[in-house]
């Protein structure tokens, strides 16, 4: 552990290394571009890219490759070499033209409408907020991606612009209460990252897994997660060995990988990260994915980041950690000692309050997917109805606000262990709720919706512009107050807390009792991916975004589009696969199992008239009786699959059919493979079981 911090950020061009091998000019010229936004000149780019060059070849990078995040939801890269022709031979050479502009083929990427296949430039343009770094003999450059005219067909272009845009507005607030010496708010995010452990060589034998990333069928193992022994239990051996590698990858690039323990369900595991910058976060999270997986190949083991793998255990989420700082260093969600009395603070959890509110059905679909539809609402997971928690402590505050009383905060209670040996030690002032989809933690907000697999660009450009927005209104509203300023912020922020209560509720989201009280705030209850994107086109919707110049119409329009195909194609790939399964290996391997307990029954009979064959008999009639209806199930499914051409003209109705009709079609012919598999001898089985695949590690 000594050697971490000379390890941290070695496969990084980080600052550290700027500073080392550029001149103080280009330093200085890039770091404003870096801190202040300014345009970057071309010389300047040539400068940085030559001691990037260089850096990269001492560390035994031969190529170079503009690294972005297309709609597809992944990474992509092509890699070009720093090798150009001189004479003979040929000399290591990398432009700042290069380091600034790539040029990926940009037709085989979804643009939801945006541009014909035939249209096939497409442009990427580096992202120097965000350190380069190398991998596997390559220097990989964070860029953004943009189609030939200029559309942009990434996550993270709409990310970056929301930053500035909730950067510019909150900085007018903050002015406007006098901290004149702000210049910059920077939105910051840690992502949790939740994820399942399985042998190799077992899912190799699942075509579902490779296919799908979840298993379509498998019975439930006689041990799950219900003793809660899993939970922050001691790490095995060979999980630890993996952890202890996957630390050191992500400490080499810079990833402020902090925290690892056992999830809930068997084989599942966690790793938190230290917050940092939400674009710089992004690229983060989405290279801990990349290297989760890779380094479980090393391990003999498969890296699972679907939401939902195993069905009767807890699926993966990703807990969304989001602030807001300013360039001073203050935490502008931090209520501090009397935040009954912190302006400053009241009016940008007012802001994000009504944010929250007006906005509630965009957080829902920026989390709606075909494997996060699996955990939302399932006792695992926030529910699909978008509230907020802001503690007992806060939540009295708002109150007070409310109703015009004088609050005083009762501040952190000792807490006394009783013990004297231990230390008593100040509590917070309230509890965690983690039923909740959004809930204050102190001096953040945790979006707990997210699906373990999801980009975190999207939520956090929309939650970035949303909060934009109303700070853009607030200031409209207090600009001509600067004379009374006090008086004018707690006015507004009384009418916004008083107008969006609805959405604050400290109770559990689990229960019966808060579908209906939320049904009669009016909160809406969107429980799957289809239900969700009924609202995404609304006109507040779309005027956001456009309005703020974060996307543009069309823009907006292709997203809703690549979305809702995506899960169309997603569960059409599940159900094929759950057809190939059940004809080639499900029907046989029964077929088998029944004649071998036919032949045995046939076998006592022959043998003596006496010896009791009811066992078998009885085995046999409902295994056929119960493979019947899977080949009719089998062929149902088949059927929905082939009929979802008919509803396909448009796009909310083609994914409304895929949910209540071949999804449905796909659970009954699970519910009847699953009770097949248990009565079904193990040898036979053509899968591993869950017993094997949970614990097999």
């Amino acid at each position: 552990m000594s050697k971490v911090p000379e390890m941290f950020g070695i496969n990084v061009f980080n600052d550290k290394k700027m500073q080392e091998r550029l001149p103080k000019s280009t330093y200085r010229a890039l770091k404003k571009t870096i801190q202040d936004g300014e345009p970057l000149d071309l010389s300047v780019a040539n400068v940085v890219a030559t001691a990037m060059k260089d850096w990269a070849i001492e560390m035994g990078c031969t190529h170079y490759t503009h690294w972005f995040q297309p709609m597809t939801g992944v990474t992509a890269e092509k890699h070009d070499s720093f090798i150009q022709p001189n004479g003979d031979g040929v000399i290591m050479e990398f432009s700042g033209k290069e380091l600034i502009k790539g040029e990926p083929d940009a037709s085989s990427f979804p643009s939801g409408g945006i541009r014909a296949t035939f249209e096939a430039r497409g442009y990427t343009t580096w992202d120097p907020t965000s350190p380069a770094f190398v991998r596997d003999g390559s220097l990989y450059i964070p860029t953004a991606f943009c189609s030939y005219t200029g559309e942009v067909l990434d996550k993270k272009t709409p990310l970056l612009r929301s930053m500035e845009k909730i950067s510019s507005e909150a900085v007018k607030i903050l002015h406007l209460l006098g901290k004149t010496e702000v210049t910059r708010v920077i939105t910051t995010v840690g992502p949790e990252q939740e994820y399942f452990l399985i042998d190799r060589d077992l899912y190799e034998q699942r075509e579902d897994l490779k296919l799908t990333g979840r298993t379509l069928f498998g019975a439930k193992a006689p041990k799950g997660q219900e003793l809660d022994d899993h939970y922050f239990g001691a790490i095995k051996t060979r999980v630890s060995a993996y952890m202890k590698d996957l630390d050191e990858e992500l400490w080499k690039l810079g990833i402020l990988a902090k925290t690892k323990h056992n999830e809930v369900a068997p084989s599942q595991h966690e790793l938190a990260p230290i917050f940092t910058t939400s674009n710089i976060a992004n690229d983060h999270n989405e290279l801990t994915m990349e290297i989760m997986k890779k380094t479980a190949e090393k391990h003999g083991m498969v890296c699972l980041l679907h939401e939902k793998p195993f069905a009767g255990v807890n699926g993966s989420g990703k807990h969304n950690n989001w602030s807001l700082s300013t360039n001073t260093g203050e935490n502008l969600l931090s209520p501090g000692k009397h935040p009954e009395n912190n302006l400053v603070f009241q009016i940008f959890l007012a802001a994000v309050v009504k944010a929250v509110d007006e906005y509630q059905d965009l957080l829902r679909a920026t989390v709606a997917s075909a494997g996060n539809d699996h955990r939302l609402g399932a006792h695992e997971a926030p529910p699909a109805i978008i509230s907020m928690y802001l503690g007992d402590d806060l939540g009295e505050m708002v109150d007070s606000i409310i109703n015009g009383e004088e609050y005083v905060s009762h501040g952190k209670e000792r807490m006394q262990t009783g013990v004297d040996v231990l230390a008593d030690f100040k509590k917070d002032t309230s509890d965690r709720n983690r039923t909740s989809p959004f809930a204050f933690t102190g001096n953040k907000f945790e979006f707990r919706a997210l699906g373990s697999a999801l980009n975190i660009g999207c939520p956090n450009y929309m939650l970035n512009t949303m909060v934009a927005e109303e700070l853009s209104q607030f200031y409209v509203e207090l600009k001509d107050e600067k004379d009374n300023i006090e008086k004018a912020v707690r006015s507004l922020v009384k009418n916004v807390l008083s107008e969006h209560k609805r959405i604050i509720f400290n109770g559990d989201n689990y229960t019966d009792e808060w579908v209906q009280e939320a049904k009669r705030r009016g909160l809406l209850n969107l429980k799957s991916m289809p239900e969700a994107f009924s609202h995404f086109l609304d006109r507040k919707n779309v005027e956001l975004f456009v309005k703020n110049k974060i996307v543009t119409q069309a823009e907006y329009r292709a997203r809703y589009e690549i979305e809702l195909e995506t899960y169309c194609k997603q569960i059409n790939i599940e159900a094929l696969t759950m057809i190939d399964m059940a004809r080639k290996k499900i029907t046989p391997a029964v077929t088998a199992f029944v004649r071998q307990m036919t032949d045995a029954a046939l076998a006592k009979k022959a043998l003596s008239a006496d010896i009791p064959t009811s066992v078998e008999e009885n085995l046999v009639k409902s295994l056929s009786n119960k493979l019947v209806c899977f080949v009719n199930k089998t062929t149902e499914l088949e059927e929905a699959v082939m009929g979802a051409s008919e509803h396909n003209c448009d796009e909310l109705e083609y994914a409304g059919y895929f949910r209540e009709v071949v999804f449905a079609k796909m659970q009954e012919l699970r519910a009847v493979g699953d009770s097949m598999e248990t009565e079904t001898a193990s040898d036979f089985w053509p899968y591993p079981s869950y017993y094997d695949l949970l614990f097999g590690v």
